[in-house]
């Protein structure tokens, strides 16, 4: 069993997800995985959340315990031994602080990028109001208003697949992928009641996903989140 490389909770996730021709994606795709699909749809994600109490090896690195982290990323499987792993690969992870960028590439070979974040969390008498922003010369965001209370995901639904892939691959090189298991709880969703998102996907993510910039999303939920541990890699 793979020792445990970092530790925290994951916040408050805004998930926005899109239906995407699964050929867009084939050069991200790393080797000896496939798409994961839902109902047969191919879906990307935007994900804007909040690390909180991260620890690296069971130490608190001052002052990069509580950062916001927003990344564009898709869903696949890969068979080991007989036995299918669903995981999520990423096409851009997004946070404020470069140590965290340094380490993320280094370590996991990882697509991070440091740009200026900032986030709000804010209670009204019957709604819930989270929103994320970042920059890449102009300011990018994600706003999703819900109810106030949290209920559990149900089986078999879309946002229990969009929230349990409990791997992550990276592609190294066209005959190498990196793994690392995510460990959770099952989560709890907030039922949305209005969203706003206002993001250049082709400048933040590139020319293959500007079209998102104009597609409207097939759904957007908020996660509750929960601690989280993330389990050092190995190449396969």
């Amino acid at each position: 069993m793979s020792k445990t490389f970092l530790e925290a909770e994951w916040r408050k996730l805004a998930m926005v997800n899109y239906s995407i021709d699964s050929k867009i994606l084939d050069k991200y795709l790393p080797p000896k995985t496939e798409i994961d699909l839902w109902n047969n749809t191919c879906y990307v994600s935007l994900v804007g959340f909040l690390f909180k109490d991260t620890k690296v090896k069971g130490l608190k690195i001052p002052f990069h315990t509580n950062f916001e982290e927003v990344n564009l990323r898709f869903y696949v499987r890969y068979k080991d031994n007989g036995k299918w792993k669903r995981g999520v690969v990423f096409i851009k992870e997004i946070v404020p602080k470069p140590a965290l960028t340094f380490v993320a590439n280094t370590i996991y070979k990882e697509k991070y990028e440091t740009m200026p974040m900032s986030h709000s969390w804010t209670n009204s008498n019957d709604s819930l109001i989270v929103e994320y922003n970042w920059r890449k010369g102009q300011w990018n965001s994600l706003k999703v208003t819900t109810d106030l209370k949290a209920t559990p995901i149900k089986d078999g639904s879309e946002e229990e697949f969009i929230t349990e892939h409990y791997w992550g691959y990276t592609k190294i090189s066209n005959e190498r992928t990196s793994e690392y298991g995510v460990e959770h709880p099952k989560w709890e969703v907030y039922e949305t009641k209005d969203y706003l998102i206002d993001v250049d996907f082709g400048d933040v993510y590139g020319q293959d996903f500007s079209f998102l910039t104009t597609q409207k999303p097939v759904s957007v939920f908020l996660a509750e989140g929960s601690e989280i541990k993330v389990k050092e890699g190995r190449t396969i």
